[in-house]
């Protein structure tokens, strides 16, 4: 059953636990990769307070400040020894929080680590530059994508259906980008066997429910910081890095658990292949 072998992988593979260890890996990455993006798009003179405000959109309302101040500090300094400092120093975290997320995945789909350490850290930090181009093609749909399309749109005399069907797009494409990526995170992090590997529909459950899970959560957190929460009462002015490290951990969760997911279905779909 389903939901016995999910409930049986969360509380083997203490969800709760992984979590909140990936939570410190990604804190080390989240900055570099920030500068790293903004730094790239900042020699191309588009980036501004708008898109950076865009972007830290994502994070809870008290955790934008505390990363904002900084990125605004460092990306509107154009220095390209910070830029090139930061593509080594945001891969290099950022592959330990993936090397992290690849022990978890491990775990929550029942394989044992058998690949090289130069393999794993390849694979590492590919993934790392799958989540900065994420990053940038959020930006592209959400801040530049309004811009170019209202062009393109007035420069054509595109009717206001055209506007409303673009709205759309802008929000479908990011969320299509995090199920691929999800997707193919939960397909490569397992180490099998090549007559064992990770199928599509084994992958793409967790990385649907990961996507959505991570959107619905997020904006649930956000809204309970803002009416409820008391955490810069409770911790003065570390409330925001507090806001932001309970964040991470909630989302690096969200993240263990649709691998949860789909090791609990690829288990069921396997035990019953046998008895038939």
């Amino acid at each position: 059953m389903f939901i016995k072998e999910l409930f049986i992988g969360i509380r083997d593979d203490d969800i709760m636990a992984a979590g909140a260890a990936l939570t410190y890996y990604f804190i080390l990455s989240i900055f570099p990769l920030l500068i790293f993006v903004l730094g790239v798009i900042s020699f191309t003179s588009l980036v501004g307070e708008d898109v950076i405000s865009e972007l830290l959109r994502i994070l809870p309302v008290e955790a934008r400040s505390v990363v904002s101040s900084i990125v605004n500090e460092l990306v509107f300094t154009k220095s390209e020894a910070l830029v090139s400092t930061s593509i080594i120093l945001s891969l290099w975290t950022g592959s330990l929080g993936i090397s992290g997320l690849f022990k978890a995945i491990n775990k929550a789909y029942n394989t044992k680590e058998s690949r090289s350490y130069f393999k794993r850290k390849f694979l590492s930090i590919i993934f790392t530059i799958a989540l900065a181009i994420l990053l940038i093609v959020v930006l592209t749909t959400l801040v530049f994508g309004e811009l170019i399309a209202t062009q393109i749109f007035d420069f054509f005399g595109a009717e206001a259906f055209f506007y409303r069907f673009w709205q759309g797009v802008r929000i479908l494409v990011p969320m299509i980008s995090m199920i691929i990526m999800f997707t193919g995170l939960y397909m490569l992090a397992p180490s099998t066997k090549r007559y064992e590997r990770i199928k599509l529909r084994y992958a793409v459950p967790g990385a649907v429910f990961t996507t959505l899970g991570w959107i619905a959560t997020s904006m649930i957190f956000s809204y309970y910081v803002r009416n409820f929460g008391s955490y810069t009462t409770t911790y003065g002015s570390l409330g925001g890095i507090i806001v932001l490290l309970v964040w991470l951990n909630l989302t690096n969760i969200i993240i263990v658990l649709g691998a949860e997911i789909n090791g609990a279905y690829r288990i069921v779909n396997t035990k019953n292949a046998k008895s038939n």
